[in-house]
């Protein structure tokens, strides 16, 4: 299974979180799987960083890369089709970081692994 983390997920997952369900921990772990992280998420994650609303233990650009070769993270690039794909969705969540990932989800065929009901609510695959 191809599996996109949702920007909480990979932090949750990187920095030991209790809040990881016992599914999404099992699916992670999985080698059988491949497990991504988008550019949207890193996007997202230097945005709330930089405005002091996200605490890492150092700056994402060291932090992301590090945790995701220390986790076997690949990177997913966000592509000009799936970037137009947003104007497919319908507006069920005003999250521009949700709406990419959902997008990116499905132009790519990847399950998101996330405990976000906003995304759920949209046609891509979702796991927790």
């Amino acid at each position: 299974m191809k599996v996109l983390l949702d920007t909480c997920t990979f932090l949750w997952i990187t920095l030991g979180s209790p809040e990881l369900s016992a599914t999404a921990k099992e699916v992670f772990a999985n080698p059988d799987n491949d497990v991504y992280f988008s550019a949207t998420s890193a996007w997202e994650i230097g945005v709330k960083y930089s405005l002091g609303r996200l605490r890492l233990p150092e700056e994402p650009a060291r932090f992301i890369p590090k945790q995701r070769e220390a986790h076997g993270i690949e990177p997913l690039a966000l592509t000009e089709e799936a970037a137009l794909h947003v104007v497919r969705l319908p507006t069920l969540d005003r999250d521009p970081f949700d709406r990419m990932l959902v997008a990116q989800a499905l132009v790519e065929g990847l399950v998101i692994l996330t405990p976000d009901t906003a995304i759920a609510q949209y046609p891509a695959r979702v796991i927790w």
